[in-house]
């Protein structure tokens, strides 16, 4: 399983209700939690894919931003 990790702006629990459907709905994703109390708003994933545009594309769609870090590592 892999463990990625990203920066947003998703910055309170209204913005994670309205980022929840669509990262529940995303193939290989086992968990996500989104560090709201970061000052980067990092959004850490663990998924079985190494394909994660199915994680951008649902945060972009929630009207959100999204950029992937560097220290994204196998688990």
């Amino acid at each position: 399983m892999k463990t990625l990790t990203y920066k947003t702006n998703i910055n309170c629990s209204g913005c994670v209700a309205r980022v929840t459907p669509g990262l529940n709905a995303v193939q290989d994703v086992k968990y996500w939690f989104v560090d709201i109390k970061n000052p980067g708003k990092i959004l850490t994933v663990k998924t079985l894919s190494d394909d994660d545009s199915g994680i951008i594309s649902a945060v972009e769609k929630a009207g959100f931003e999204i950029h992937r870090r560097d220290e994204s590592v196998d688990a």
